[in-house]
């Protein structure tokens, strides 16, 4: 009979593994006791001491049932694809997403909502039960079975609730983004979106007209909204050109309205972070003011795109007119 440390993996032990190792349920209950293992779900512990953060979890409902797929937010989170919620409050970053085959023991044993999603062992968890799901639209990422970045944004687009969220989702895929300290390149094409909701699936026809307001050149959850936002009054800026101040640098404001020389500037909640970051900060403002075709710069918040957005598109108008 096998120690439990050395039938545990990755930290997580299944009971199933303890019992097929020749231990008894009694005595594995006041083991698991003795040793502060933690309870993760229904059939998995913890080693004491690990925090039982939303990876471990995913990795635990992995084990119990291989045939979850991590999906939608949950996928976005493995990926770094930033989702409205980092800026505009939406997210819930305790939520654990899988998608299955709608033929399969987890979508089977568990209760459906309206939208056809199924509760796991919590009730912030849910299953996406379809039956299209094939070996090429998942991938193993940071040692968990994840959709791809296509499907991901795809699922996303197909199920999000408004055309922000989908947009949001969308721009960050397509850009090269530093997302949670850490710097990475584009995950999807244009192409690849547009292929992957071409599929007749629900939600299918509003997704594919949501995709031709993306951009690729887009910084951050804040600026793809500002820029539906400001597309909504009426107004159509150039975003992210590349302009080239005095000293010789090349910058890209957010936007700019080129022929009333105005650049609009959108920081979004963590832009600063630290004081060095907010002294670059100010000398990149400062230089913009220097690029020739730049005659007055507006700068707003991310609360102020999310929650006064009428506001902005009204100060914007009301420069252009000057």
């Amino acid at each position: 009979m096998y120690e439990l440390a050395i039938l545990a993996r990755g930290g997580v032990l299944l009971t199933v593994w303890a019992l097929a190792a020749g231990w008894s349920r009694g005595r594995l209950t006041g083991c698991l006791r003795r040793e502060g293992r933690q309870g993760i779900c229904r059939g998995a512990w913890a080693a004491p001491g690990k925090e039982v953060d939303w990876r471990v979890r995913a990795t635990a409902l992995q084990l119990l049932r291989p045939e979850l797929v991590c999906s939608h937010r949950t996928a976005a989170r493995l990926h770094r694809i930033e989702l409205l919620g980092e800026d505009g409050g939406r997210a819930r970053p305790g939520l654990l997403e899988f998608t299955a085959p709608a033929s399969s023991r987890s979508t089977r044993s568990t209760r459906g909502d309206r939208n056809g999603a199924r509760n796991t062992d919590r009730n912030t968890d849910r299953i996406h039960a379809t039956s299209f799901l094939k070996d090429r639209d998942w991938s193993v990422r940071r040692g968990l079975r994840t959709t791809t970045p296509a499907r991901t944004v795809g699922d996303l687009i197909r199920s999000c609730g408004n055309r922000e969220e989908a947009v949001v989702a969308a721009d960050s895929a397509l850009t090269r983004r530093a997302v949670g300290g850490v710097r990475r390149d584009p995950l999807v094409r244009y192409e690849e979106l547009a292929a992957e909701l071409a599929a007749p699936r629900p939600g299918g026809p509003r997704a594919r007209a949501w995709l031709p307001l993306t951009e690729a050149a887009s910084g951050s959850p804040a600026e793809s909204v500002a820029r539906l936002r400001i597309r909504d009054a009426g107004l159509f800026p150039e975003s992210q050109p590349a302009l080239r101040a005095a000293e010789g640098r090349v910058l890209r404001p957010d936007f700019l309205f080129r022929e009333a020389g105005l650049a609009v500037e959108v920081e979004g909640y963590a832009f600063h972070g630290t004081r060095r970051a907010h002294d670059r900060d100010v000398a990149r403002f400062n230089a913009l003011q220097t690029c020739p075709e730049i005659r007055r710069v507006l700068r707003f918040t991310a609360r102020e795109v999310f929650a006064a957005p009428d506001r902005m598109t009204a100060t914007i108008r009301a420069a252009l007119t000057l």
